[in-house]
This record gives C-alpha cells, sequence and structure tokens, in this order.
C-alpha cells in the first residue's frame, strides 16, 4: 500500500472509478458550486468544536462567540475554549450521555448525528427532530486524531496505531458533509478564516459555495485518511488486495506533454526539489527531473549528464573536476542538448555555470547552486534551476505507479543496478575483460538501465561515447549509435557496449565489434546465447553475462 502520510493545507486528490461503467473523475471535475448567497436559513447558532491540532483555535472560537454561537465541544477542546473564557457546553451535558468506554464513544449519539442529519428543507424531518428533542447543529469543525503521524514513528506499535484510528471524527464529518445543504464543516483550520468571513459578509451565514467546497474537502481527507489506515494494517499481510493512492496538490503544471494538455502534480515534490528560478514546470519537465536524478544517483564520483526526454544524451565523471566531467558529456553528443536537461551531483560553481550558461537549457539540476553560478545562471529568467534534497533517495524506495486502462499499474522502483557484484565470475568468453574494461563495464551498465529500451551505450570508464534508444529493433540502437559516435568524431575504439537486454542474436554484438568494442556487458538469457558468445570469442572480445534485464519503456 503506497500512501503518503501527514496532514495537508492543500487539496487532496484521489484517484477513482465510477460504478457501472462511468467515467473516471478528477478533483476539478467535482469543483462546480452554486454561487446562490447565504441566507438565515443558514445562519450558524450552534458548533461542535473537538480537534487534536489546536491551530488557530483561539480566534476562531472567539469569532464564533462574538457572533453569538453556542459552542459545543469535548475533552481537552472542551478545556481549552473554556479556559479562553469562552462559553462551552460539554457534549455528554448536551446529550445526557456521559463519555464511555475510555472515551471511545462520546459523540456516537442520536442528538449529534441527528443535529447534522436532519434536512432542514423536509418538514417530517423537522418534525421528527422536535419530537425526539433533536437540535440543529450548523458546525461542525474537526481534525483527526494524528494516525499519519503516529504510525511514520520509529518503532511504533500495532496497539498504539490502532489507539489513532478515529471513529467519531471522521462519522461526524461525513455526516456534516453529506448535509452541507445546511451544515458547514471544517478539517482544516486554514479554512476558518474564510467562515469568519462569509458569517460577517452574511449576517452569521456561509454561502453554499463555500460549504460545498469544505464538503468535498472532507471526503478527500476522510479518504486519505482511511486509505493509511488501511495501508498500515496491510503492510504485513502477503498479498495487497487493493491499492489506493490520496496525495496532495503540489502544483497546477504549465501543461501536459502538449500545450492543449492540462496537467497538475500531486504528492511531496517540493520534499526532493525545490526550484529557484524560471518559468512554471511542465508536465514533461517533471519527467526529466525525475529521470536525470534518477540516474545522477547512480554514480559517486563527481559527475555530469545531459538528458533530452528523459533519455541520457552523454555522461561524463571526472575524479574531482566537475567542468571535466561536463566536457566529456557533452562531447559525447553535441546536438541534444539544445532545450534539454543537465543534471551533476556537486554543488554547481562558476566555472561550470559559464559554460553551460552559453547553450540553451530547458532544466539545471544540482544538489546546491553556489552564489556566484546561482546569480549567473538566474539572468536567464526562464531557465528553470532545481535543488534537488538528499531526500530524493528515499523516494526510490516507493513503487512506480503508471495509469492504465480502468485502474493504475504498479511495480517496485528498478532502484539499483543489478548485477555487477562479483562481475570477473560472470565472464561467458574465452577472454576475461581488463580491469579497465571492468571498470568500464560497470559505468555503461549504471547509464544503460536509464535509456529507452533497446538501449545500447558505447562508454569508458568515464564517459558515455555513444547512445541509442528507444528503437524497435536492437540492431537500429547499434546503428544509431555507431553513426552519431561516427558524427561526434568519437572512436569506439577499445570501448565497451552495453545493451539493457540480451542481444538475440549475434549481428547487433558484430556491429559494435566491428565499430571498435573489445567488450560487452549484457543481461544474457537468449536461446541463442551460445551463437552471440561464439562470435565474440572470434572476434577476442570479452562479454560479461549480468543475469539481470534493465528494460526501460
Amino acid at each position: 500500500m503506497y500512501q503518503m502520510r501527514g496532514e495537508t493545507k492543500r487539496q487532496i486528490a484521489r484517484f477513482y472509478l465510477a460504478p457501472s461503467g462511468g467515467q473516471p473523475h478528477r478533483p476539478h471535475d467535482m469543483s462546480t458550486s452554486s454561487d446562490l448567497p447565504a441566507d438565515a436559513d443558514n445562519k450558524i447558532s450552534r458548533a461542535l468544536l473537538s480537534v487534536s491540532d489546536k491551530t488557530g483555535l483561539d480566534g476562531f472560537a472567539k469569532g464564533l462567540h462574538e457572533h453569538g454561537v453556542e459552542i459545543l465541544s469535548t475533552g481537552g477542546t472542551a478545556k481549552y475554549i473554556a479556559a479562553l473564557g469562552i462559553p462551552v457546553i460539554e457534549v455528554s451535558d448536551f446529550t445526557g450521555s456521559p463519555e464511555i468506554l475510555s472515551g471511545r464513544v462520546k459523540t456516537l449519539h442520536p442528538k449529534i448525528h441527528g443535529g447534522l442529519l436532519y434536512r432542514r428543507d423536509l418538514q417530517s424531518h423537522c418534525q421528527e427532530a422536535k419530537e425526539n428533542d433533536i437540535l440543529p447543529i450548523d458546525l461542525v469543525v474537526v481534525n483527526l486524531y494524528p494516525f499519519e503521524q503516529t504510525v511514520a514513528r520509529e518503532g511504533v506499535t500495532r496497539a498504539e496505531a490502532i489507539e489513532q484510528i478515529d471513529i467519531g471524527g471522521p462519522s461526524m464529518l461525513r455526516s456534516a458533509a453529506k448535509n452541507h445543504d445546511s451544515v458547514t464543516v471544517v478539517v482544516d483550520p486554514a479554512d476558518y478564516a474564510a467562515v469568519l468571513t462569509e458569517m460577517e459578509e452574511h449576517k452569521g451565514a456561509t454561502t453554499l459555495k463555500l460549504r460545498e467546497h469544505l464538503a468535498i474537502k472532507v471526503f478527500q481527507r476522510t479518504s486519505a485518511y482511511d486509505a493509511a489506515i488501511s495501508g498500515f494494517l496491510n503492510g504485513a499481510q502477503e498479498t495487497e488486495a487493493s491499492f489506493s493512492v490520496s496525495l496532495p496538490l503540489c502544483q497546477e503544471l504549465r501543461y501536459g506533454e502538449n500545450p492543449h494538455q492540462k496537467a497538475s502534480l500531486y504528492g511531496r515534490f517540493e520534499d526532493y526539489f525545490h526550484q529557484i528560478n524560471g518559468k512554471e514546470l511542465s508536465y514533461t519537465n517533471v519527467l526529466d527531473i525525475a529521470a536525470a536524478a534518477e540516474l545522477i544517483l547512480e554514480f559517486r564520483r563527481p559527475a555530469v549528464a545531459i538528458l533530452k526526454h528523459t533519455n541520457p544524451c552523454g555522461l561524463g565523471a571526472d575524479e574531482s573536476d566537475l567542468r571535466l566531467a561536463w566536457e566529456k558529456a557533452f562531447e559525447t553528443d553535441r546536438e541534444a542538448p539544445f532545450g534539454g536537461v543537465i543534471v551533476c551531483n556537486r554543488p554547481l560553481g562558476i566555472g561550470l555555470a559559464r559554460v553551460i550558461s552559453e547553450i540553451f537549457t530547458d532544466v539545471i539540476i544540482a544538489p546546491e547552486f553556489e552564489t556566484d553560478a546561482r546569480v549567473l545562471l538566474k539572468k536567464k529568467k526562464n531557465l528553470r534551476l532545481i535543488v534537488m534534497q538528499e531526500a530524493f533517495r528515499d523516494s526510490l524506495e516507493e513503487p512506480v505507479i503508471h495509469s492504465a486502462p480502468g485502474g493504475l499499474l504498479v511495480m517496485d522502483h528498478d532502484s539499483r543496478a543489478l548485477g555487477l557484484e562479483e562481475i570477473e565470475k560472470k565472464v561467458v568468453t574465452s577472454r576475461p575483460p581488463t580491469a579497465e574494461e571492468i571498470e568500464a563495464m560497470r559505468f555503461a551498465w549504471r547509464i544503460v538501465k536509464h535509456v529507452k529500451s533497446n538501449a545500447i551505450v558505447f562508454s569508458k570508464s568515464d564517459r558515455t561515447l555513444a547512445i541509442g534508444a528507444g528503437q524497435m529493433s536492437r540492431v537500429d540502437s547499434c546503428r544509431i549509435a555507431i553513426e552519431k559516435a561516427e558524427r561526434a568524431g568519437l572512436s569506439l575504439k577499445g570501448s565497451v557496449v552495453a545493451s539493457d537486454a540480451m542481444f538475440p542474436f549475434p549481428d547487433g554484438l558484430m556491429y559494435a565489434l566491428e565499430a571498435g568494442a573489445t567488450a560487452a556487458i549484457q543481461p544474457g538469457g537468449s536461446v541463442r546465447d551460445q551463437e552471440v558468445i561464439d562470435a565474440a570469442n572470434a572476434a577476442d572480445a570479452s562479454m560479461v553475462f549480468t543475469g539481470f534485464r534493465h528494460f526501460l519503456h
């Protein structure tokens, strides 16, 4: 179960499917509201406040009191309000029933839910409420027990988590939200000001538009809360019967893959990447940033990579000089970086900034921009400068999620370059690789897993020489890589070639060897593996089978 933990003061988006073949809905589909003005029927005369987060409660409770609102409350919230000198009625006194079962049952009472749910526009409801001594409750303010924060703690026990499952809170919220034609419901302290403003403007009442907006937030919040609980409880299960995603709105994007497509970003992107300059991000910018960051984290040495449409165009590494690493990356392909993405794994200084500022670049990513470099690069007002946070590494433990007809595809993250341990024992050819070839294999293998399949990478131990990506056949990827090296004036003599998946026939490998490669690293696994091995042996080339494939579609 993948569940973003923690409360949010922003819109929460939830993907769900309509029943009976209906159309899937997005949050903005639900945003239509009536602009009807408030009227006397919606004046707030009685409110129930029960919150674990007391943020902003002082001013809100005082504002309600000034409007003559009778306040009901429970436990710690009641004591807090009373300490402000504001009259408050304990829920147990209001219902005539004491809190029982260690406080587990206090608001689950007909006088509470009846006061929230009865329809003021139905005479039969009004009559039934009167006969059962049920008084209207016009405003409910509840934020839930901190379940997400509790389970996020190191070493939390199941019993501790269970005690933080709120029952009465979600019940009151849902009752009030269902009856939002008459009842105002607040789940987020950030909305206190809006409620008080409308009460001021409308003689103690709120508008239907605001009530509908607040009700939507309630259902989104309780949905996320339930998903967090089910996710935690399901964590010990062998299999999962369902998968839920509830994420806060991070930002509206400039556009989708094309300007005519609307796009939004949900989740905690800002925890991992901080934009300090440039235009708003688009959908493709986000994809490029994620791809670039994942690639550069493969390397410990100072490294620079250039990407276009999530594909690496070139990558260079150096023992100490980021500028030299850049030159190695740029020489791989001097054409593709136009309008692309540049990423490095060290603070970006003025030396490198001067060089790359001469190239039209869409996004530059670094763990830090030194002051002089930042000042220089910010002169390009549209250039997006992105600071990559160390916390991004943690996101590689999260699953990969893609939309699919009728639902979602979910899989583990391909976060490690697999098969490089004890590489010397995985040689399948007569000639073992040299020490230099082994280092080049390790380098190329970490890159080829980030290239769209079918993927081919020619490299040395510190730089790429040619990359072929996304072709329908591996032979075509080889040809493209070789042609690009020729255009760049780069020799492939003595290089290593990496293939993200097996060579199904000897032809692709033969193209690489004829172009100058002396060693190859690939997963193996073809029914014609022996033919491929024989071809390598005939050329006195060395080859390693990692046993792991790294397809990237």
